[in-house]
This record gives structure tokens, C-alpha cells and sequence, in this order.
């Protein structure tokens, strides 16, 4: 249901409507979950960075001087190594799709990982731009035999 059936009552001018780039690889990653999203698909960003743990005190010597003592540390994340940017189901089949801006490349461990996902039947795209992901998405989605 779009937003014109949700509120009659705001006026066109008024409605949000938002800016998408393809230029950075947060900007692409968006572009292509809100596209898989707006056209009946499902899709998510992933994300596998593991979380940090925060073990600084702050604390005052017998001087009145402040100090901070302890350290950041990071905890690995239960993800797979190379993990995609987006998990996606389009039209029933399972979809994952990596964000590459520029001369970025596909590390050892997402290679694997996408040769794993092929071989399990899944489909796995790298996107460099949104032009090239949407010009893959209707030759892989659009035709009847992939239905």
C-alpha cells in the first residue's frame, strides 16, 4: 500500500521521498534492498563485524587526577565468514548479493563462501552499481522459465 493510500489527507509536496546514490556502498546496498523489497521480493543487509566489549573505567588517583584504565576489545561475530552484504528471496529462491564500490574485491573468504551458496543451489551476485544489478535482476528474474 503506498504512502498516497495510507494518508489521502497529506498533499503530494508534503509526502517523503527518499534520495538513493549508487556511489557509496551503503548508498548501493539500500538502493538494492528497498528495490528487492518495493518489487514483492524480501531482503536484508547482513551484517558479521561482532560487537565490541568496553571494559574502560574512568577512575581518579590520589592526586585528583582523572585517568581511564581497561581497553576495547572485539568479539568475533556467529556469522559465516564472508558472509554477503544483502540476504534476499526473490520469487522463492534464495538470493545473496555482495557490495563492491570501486576497486574493492572479493576477499578469499567471500569467494568461498559465494562458491558454497552456488553449490547449495542459491543464487549469488557481486553489484558494482545499482545499473548493473537491476540489468542482472530482469535477466534473471523477468524471464518465465525462472519462475
Amino acid at each position: 500500500m503506498g504512502s498516497e493510500q495510507k494518508h489521502p489527507s497529506i498533499p503530494a509536496y508534503a509526502r517523503f521521498a527518499p534520495n538513493y546514490t549508487d556511489k557509496t556502498a551503503n548508498g548501493l546496498t539500500r538502493c538494492i534492498i528497498d528495490f528487492i523489497n518495493l518489487s514483492g521480493g524480501q531482503a536484508e543487509r547482513i551484517n558479521n563485524t561482532g560487537r565490541q566489549i568496553d571494559s574502560r573505567q574512568t577512575v581518579q588517583d590520589v592526586l585528583g587526577h582523572t585517568r581511564t584504565i581497561g581497553s576495547i576489545k572485539w568479539i568475533k561475530g556467529t556469522g559465516t565468514n564472508g558472509t554477503a552484504d544483502i540476504s534476499a528471496t526473490i520469487k522463492g529462491r534464495s538470493v545473496k548479493v555482495e557490495v563492491k564500490i570501486g576497486k574493492d574485491k572479493q576477499s578469499d573468504f567471500q569467494i568461498k563462501y559465494q562458491f558454497n551458496i552456488e553449490r547449495a543451489g542459491g543464487i549469488y551476485f557481486v553489484a558494482k552499481d545499482f545499473e548493473s544489478f537491476l540489468n542482472w535482476y530482469k535477466l534473471k528474474f523477468s524471464s518465465d522459465e525462472n519462475r
